[in-house]
C-alpha cells in the first residue's frame, strides 16, 4: 500500500509552479490530496526553516525543483525507518531535520537553494491514509556589498557638468540609492535618492566642493561607500586689497612714514591664486601680502595686485593709490632751564622735522608758530610745582600733541658723603641735590680756602689720600632759581672708631668662639677691617679661623680652641683717609677639671692562647662625676727566648719588637664602661697595662701598670696523659724495629765477610 501511495504522490507532482501567493486547496472526499503553498525568504549565508505540516507525519518526502526546470529531485525522506538525506542536499546548504517534526533547517544558505521545495506528508497510513502536499517557495536574497563611488571628474571646473555612479558587486534587487554630501565642518545631508545608481550634476559651482558618498539598500541590509572628495576648480575673482593700518583719503589710502604697512591681496580661487604685486607698473613682490617695514615718503604711488589661477590660466587685477605722510618724529620736547645766574627761568619747546613744519605754542603764555619757542620768566611770583604746557599740531596728525614741563624745588636736602678710590690715591667728597626742575647749582668750600666751582645737580671735590683735615668741616652750597636763600650741607672727616661686645672672652678648650669688631658710624668709609691672631699674624679664612665681615663689621670665629695655641690677645684694625685705629680682644681658653683617679682591679688572660686580655677597673668617688671617658694603654715589656725573628713572625711585628717600646692606646668614649677586652696580642710577649681617665680634653693620672695574670687551670691530668702517650708511642716504635730486623737478617752486611 505504501508503494501505491508513493506512486500516487509522484504521479500528482506539478511540473510548473511560479505563483508565490500562499493559498491552500483541500479536497473533502476521501482519497483526495490536500495542497498548501507558502513563500519563505532567506539570506545567503544565514539559516532558514522549511515547515512540513503542523505535526509529524508517518512518512514524508522532501524534494527540490530549480527555477526554470521541471525536474523534481528528492532531498530527504523518512518512510518510517528514520530520515535519509540525499546527496543533492549538500548543494543546498547544511540541511538537517528538526527533531519530532518533518521541518528541515538549512544553515549557511547558498544561492543555489533558491527554488521550490515540496514536502509530501502521509498520515494514518494503516487506517485511513491522508496525503498532504506542502509547496514551499524559497527565495534566497543576497545582501548588498559595500558600494564604491565613481565620479566622471573629481576636480570639475565651475559651470561644467559631471556624473556620479554608485557601483555594487552583489545585492538582490530592488536596490535603493541615497546620495550624501558632507561639508568641511562635518555636516552630512542627503541631496538625492532613487533606484538608479547614477546621477548627473549640472552647472557645478564652488559650493559643491566637499565629501560625497552613496548608500545602497535592499530588503536585507544597507551599506555605505567610502567618501570621495569633490574639488571644484574656479577663479580667480576680482582681488580685494586690505591695507593695514587702515587710513583712507580722497586719493586712496595713506600711511605715516616709518610705520609698517601691510597690503593683503585676496582673490577667491581653487587652486589658490598666485599673486604678483606691481609698484608704479614695476613688479616688486610675489605673494599675497606685501609688507613695507618703515615705509618712507618715496614709497608714495600706485600699487596693483594681479591674481592668477595657473590651472585655468585665468587672472584678475586691482590697483590702489597709497600716499605717505610724515609728521615730525616723536612729539614736542619741553624743558626748563635756569637763566640770569639762577634768578629766572627759560621755557623751551621744540619739535623738529615734519612736512610742513609743526605749529608750536605755549598755552596761556604766547601763541607762535616758530619751531623753537623760548619764553623767559622771572622767578618772582612763581610757585614750586608749576606746570607749563606746549601744544604741537601737524597735518598728518588727527589731533594735537602736547608736552609739559614742571618746575619744582628738589624734595630733599642736599646730601654730602665721602668715599675712597680703590687704589687709595684719592678721597672724593660728593655733594648732590637730586630732583628739581631746573637743576640746582652746587659748589664746595673747605678749610684753608679750599674751593671748587659750581656744577649742576652734583659736585665732587677730589683730595689726595691722607691730606684731609680731621675735624674740619667741608661745606657744599646749593642754589635753585625758585629759592631766594642758598642751602648747605657739611661734611666733617674723622678717623674710624672700633667697638666690640666683650674685651675679654673666656671659653673651655675644644669650643668654637666668636670675636666681634664693629665700626662706629662715621661719614668717611674705611678701607677694610682686619683681624690679627695672638701671634700678630693677619687672619684669613682657614680650617682654624672663619671670617664673616661687611664694610661696617667683621666677626672672627676661632674653631676647636686650644689652651696653648689660642689663648692671648687678638687685634682688630682698620683705617680711612684721615687715620687708623685698632682694638684688642683677650681670649682666655680654660681647661676642664682633672678627672678622678682610676685603678685597675683585674688584668688577666682569658685563655691559654694568651692573645686576649680582660681588664676591669674602678673609679674613685664614683658619685662625684667629672670624667667623659678612658684611655686604656698597653706596652711591650719582654718576649720568651727563641722567638725573636722566627719564621712565623711578620716583618712588621719583628721591627716593632726590636724598636723601643711604646704605649698603645684604646679610646673608650663611654664613661659607664668598667670592663674591656684587648685582643690581637702576641702570645710570646709580656705586656703591661694601665688606664687613664679623661674629662673632655683633660687627661688624668695613669694608674699603676700591671702585667696580665695567667688563667687558672689543673695541670696534673695533662701530665699523666702525656706520660702514658709517650710510653705507648715508644712501644710502638720498638715493635716496628724488631719486625724490620727479622725480615732483613739475610741481608745483614756482617755475613758477607765470613
Amino acid at each position: 500500500m505504501v508503494a501505491q501511495l508513493l506512486g500516487l504522490v509522484f504521479l500528482f507532482l506539478p511540473t510548473n509552479l511560479v505563483n508565490f501567493i500562499t493559498y491552500a486547496v483541500e479536497i473533502n472526499p476521501k482519497w483526495e490530496v490536500v495542497y498548501q503553498e507558502t513563500s519563505v525568504y532567506g539570506v545567503v549565508g544565514k539559516a532558514v526553516i522549511l515547515e512540513c505540516g503542523p505535526t509529524l507525519p508517518d512518512m514524508y518526502i522532501w524534494s527540490f525543483t530549480m527555477p526554470g526546470t521541471e525536474a523534481i529531485r528528492a532531498v530527504v525522506y523518512d518512510l518510517g525507518k528514520g530520515e535519509r538525506i540525499q546527496q543533492l542536499a549538500q548543494t543546498l546548504g547544511q540541511l538537517t531535520v528538526i527533531s519530532n517534526s518533518a521541518a528541515v533547517s538549512i544553515e549557511n544558505l547558498p544561492l543555489a537553494a533558491h527554488g521550490l521545495f515540496t514536502c509530501q506528508a502521509f498520515y494514518d497510513i494503516e487506517q485511513e491514509p491522508k496525503v498532504f502536499y506542502y509547496y514551499v517557495h524559497l527565495t534566497v536574497r543576497v545582501p548588498v556589498s559595500k558600494p564604491y563611488l565613481l565620479m566622471s571628474d573629481v576636480s570639475p571646473v565651475e559651470g561644467s557638468t559631471m556624473w556620479m555612479r554608485c557601483n555594487l558587486e552583489n545585492g538582490t534587487g530592488p536596490i535603493q540609492y541615497v546620495w550624501q554630501y558632507e561639508t568641511r565642518s562635518g555636516n552630512i545631508s542627503a541631496f538625492a535618492q532613487g533606484n538608479t545608481n547614477i546621477i548627473n550634476v549640472t552647472n557645478i559651482n564652488r559650493n559643491h566642493t566637499g565629501w560625497y558618498r552613496c548608500v545602497a539598500s535592499n530588503a536585507v541590509n544597507s551599506e555605505s561607500s567610502n567618501r570621495l572628495w569633490l574639488d571644484t576648480i574656479f577663479g580667480p575673482d576680482i582681488p580685494q586689497i586690505d591695507v593695514t593700518p587702515y587710513s583712507i583719503t580722497e586719493r586712496g589710502y595713506s600711511a605715516l612714514e616709518r610705520e609698517t604697512v601691510s597690503l593683503l591681496c585676496q582673490a577667491q580661487s581653487n587652486p589658490a591664486s598666485q599673486y604678483v604685486w606691481f609698484y608704479n607698473n614695476s613688479q616688486v613682490y610675489t605673494g599675497s601680502q606685501l609688507t613695507i617695514t618703515k615705509i618712507l615718503r618715496m614709497h608714495t604711488g600706485d600699487y596693483a595686485c594681479l591674481a592668477q589661477n595657473t590651472y585655468l590660466n585665468t587672472r584678475s587685477k586691482k590697483t590702489i593709490s597709497l600716499t605717505v605722510y610724515y609728521p615730525p618724529d616723536g612729539s614736542p620736547s619741553c624743558s626748563v632751564e635756569a637763566a640770569l645766574n639762577y634768578t629766572a627761568l627759560r621755557l623751551l619747546c621744540s619739535w623738529p622735522g615734519g612736512l610742513p613744519s609743526p605749529s608750536l605754542h605755549w598755552t596761556g603764555l604766547v601763541n607762535t608758530a616758530n619751531t623753537n619757542t623760548a619764553v623767559l620768566l622771572p622767578s618772582e611770583g612763581l610757585n614750586s610745582n608749576s606746570l607749563f604746557t606746549c601744544m604741537g599740531s601737524h597735518l598728518a596728525l588727527k589731533q594735537s600733541i602736547e608736552c609739559s614741563t614742571r618746575t619744582y624745588i628738589p624734595p630733599a636736602e642736599p646730601e654730602c658723603f665721602a668715599y675712597v678710590t680703590n687704589n687709595k690715591q684719592y678721597l672724593m667728597l660728593s655733594c648732590s641735590w637730586d630732583g628739581g626742575a631746573p637743576k640746582a647749582l652746587l659748589w664746595w668750600e673747605g678749610p684753608d680756602g679750599l674751593a671748587k666751582g659750581g656744577e649742576e645737580n652734583s659736585n665732587i671735590l677730589i683730595l689726595r689720600y691722607g691730606t684731609a683735615r680731621s675735624g674740619k668741616p667741608y661745606t657744599c652750597h646749593a642754589k635753585h632759581p625758585l629759592l631766594v636763600q642758598t642751602k648747605t650741607c657739611r661734611l666733617t672727616l674723622e678717623a674710624p672708631v672700633l667697638l666690640t661686645q666683650r674685651r675679654v672672652v673666656s671659653v673651655y678648650e675644644g669650643s668654637d668662639v666668636q670675636l666681634t669688631c664693629n665700626l662706629r658710624a662715621n661719614y668717611l668709609p674705611v678701607s677694610e677691617i682686619t683681624w690679627f691672631n695672638n701671634q700678630g699674624v693677619g687672619v684669613l679664612d682657614t680650617s682654624k679661623y672663619a671670617l664673616l665681615q661687611t664694610s661696617a663689621w667683621a666677626n672672627l670665629t676661632v674653631r676647636d680652641t686650644d689652651e696653648t695655641q689660642d689663648s692671648g690677645e687678638y687685634r682688630c684694625s682698620t683705617s680711612n683717609a684721615v687715620g687708623g685705629t685698632e682694638i684688642n680682644v683677650t681670649l682666655v681658653i680654660k681647661r676642664y677639671p682633672m678627672p678622678p683617679n682610676v685603678t685597675l682591679v683585674k688584668v688577666m688572660y682569658n685563655s691559654r692562647q694568651r692573645n686576649e686580655v680582660e681588664l676591669e677597673w674602678r673609679v674613685e668617688n664614683e658619685g662625684g662625676g667629672g670624667w667623659t671617658g678612658f684611655i686604656l694603654q698597653h706596652i711591650w715589656v719582654s718576649e720568651q727566648p727563641g722567638r725573636r725573628g722566627s719564621n712565623n713572625d711578620s716583618k712588621q711585628e719583628t721591627e716593632e719588637r726590636i724598636s723601643p717600646p711604646d704605649w698603645y692606646s684604646n679610646i673608650i668614649q663611654d664613661p659607664e664602661v668598667r670592663i674591656y677586652t684587648v685582643g690581637r696580642l702576641t702570645p710570646t710577649v709580656t705586656y703591661q697595662f694601665r688606664i687613664m681617665p679623661v674629662n673632655h680634653r683633660t687627661v688624668g693620672h695613669p694608674s699603676a701598670a700591671k702585667t696580665p695574670a695567667e688563667p687558672r687551670y689543673n695541670v696534673y691530668p695533662a701530665v699523666i696523659g702525656a706520660a702514658i702517650g709517650g710510653m705507648l708511642f715508644a712501644a710502638f716504635l720498638t715493635a716496628l724495629l724488631l719486625v724490620f730486623i727479622i725480615r732483613n737478617r739475610n741481608n745483614n752486611p756482617r755475613e758477607s765477610y765470613t
